[in-house]
């Protein structure tokens, strides 16, 4: 069997699955993504904080979005394994009953869960582990720095699933990271007081360098960003170099930590999105109009803006992907038909992204520097 070595956290949404799905076998195999079940409905939730009381109060409605969401989620996945975090769909049990019974007998998906929520959600998720046979995930945020009074709280949380270390996994997620200083303190902490508590299964350190706003994108269309998630993964190696040699790589792919605590029914956004490419130790990001009389030649401009870098790998050969292939019809095609759309622009960039970094972990496994 071959073993996962890259960990996309990614929002259970269209663009997201289907980018998935896009990937070649070989890659997809190598990748067990963290998939978070989105809000239906709004306001945006905060980071690790549960609504009380719920927005979400239309329990028929709820049932029958999450289990289309999930259908489409396992036929996605092709039987290939993964976790699903169904946080913000958890507390709706009668809801989320049938969707995530479903997730647990007819895919190779895992739920989450985590130790600051709910006693009544750990039980929920440790019986479906349990009659699943394929263990748990346990999703810690690094939101504050890690103290023994988390550890206490996780080993409390060990003991409440009623599941041995072998079939639990440990996802320490460092969250929005804009440099590798304090927050990859905060990770090395979290792996020296975390990491070494039980004998888990696998443990997962993610971070998210893509940014959630770019300021005078208007004034400069066309930016070059830091991929600060794999520099603070490289030095946390470099610091634990045989810790790190365990631990797999995590990040949020070319979406913002925060995009996954969105609801999915939202107002018309901006007239404008972003064309993103992945290089060795950047992001692209091009803004391109959703709508004006001129929007495909100004999408095609800034598609042309990527694929004329020296750092876009090209239409062929295995560093390619359906991404690499698209941003190069899209820049040298002609007309409206094509250039795509917002959701498209973004399944491209998770399509290029995750191919991409399985290359470079796969380079790395071959003992070149990553």
């Amino acid at each position: 069997m071959v073993e996962p070595i890259y960990v996309p956290v990614l929002p259970v949404r269209r663009d997201a699955w289907d980018a998935y799905a896009r990937l070649e076998f070989g890659i997809r195999r190598r990748i067990a993504p963290l998939w978070t079940i989105v809000p239906r409905v709004g306001p945006e939730r905060t980071r690790g904080v549960r609504p009380v009381p719920d927005p979400d109060t239309d329990q028929s409605e709820l049932r029958r979005w999450l289990t289309s969401r999930m259908d489409n989620l396992i036929k996605a996945m092709a039987g290939l394994t993964g976790w699903v975090d169904a946080g913000h769909v958890e507390s709706n049990l009668d809801a989320s009953a049938v969707a995530l019974w479903q997730m647990t007998t007819r895919s190779r998906l895992r739920l989450v869960t985590g130790p600051e929520r709910d006693p009544v959600h750990h039980r929920y998720a440790a019986d479906l582990a349990f009659l699943s046979g394929r263990g748990l995930g346990i999703r810690v945020l690094l939101d504050d720095p890690p103290d023994p009074l988390l550890s206490t709280n996780l080993l409390n949380l060990i003991d409440r699933l009623c599941l041995p270390p072998s079939r639990l996994d440990l996802i320490l997620d460092a969250g929005p990271v804009a440099d590798s200083g304090d927050i990859g303190k905060r990770a090395l902490a979290a792996l020296d007081l975390l990491g070494a508590l039980v004998p888990w299964r696998m443990t997962v350190l993610a971070s998210g360098a893509f940014p959630r706003t770019i300021e005078h994108l208007d004034a400069q269309p066309t930016r070059v960003i830091q991929r600060h998630d794999r520099q603070l993964y490289r030095s946390a190696r470099a610091a634990r170099p045989e810790a790190l040699n365990s631990v797999v790589y995590g990040d949020y792919s070319v979406e913002h930590v925060f995009s996954a605590n969105i609801p999915t029914v939202r107002r018309p956004g901006p007239p404008w999105g972003l064309l993103r490419y992945t290089t060795p130790d950047g992001f692209l990001i091009a803004r391109a109009p959703t709508r004006g009389s001129d929007r495909a030649a100004r999408v095609r401009a800034m598609a042309r803006w990527i694929v004329e870098a020296d750092t876009f790998r090209g239409i062929d050969g295995t560093l390619a992907s359906d991404g690499e292939r698209w941003l190069q019809a899209c820049a040298y095609g002609d007309g409206p038909r094509g250039s795509g759309n917002a959701e498209t622009w973004i399944r491209a960039g998770h399509t290029q992204h995750m191919n991409f970094v399985v290359q470079q972990l796969s380079g790395a496994e071959r003992a070149r520097p990553w």
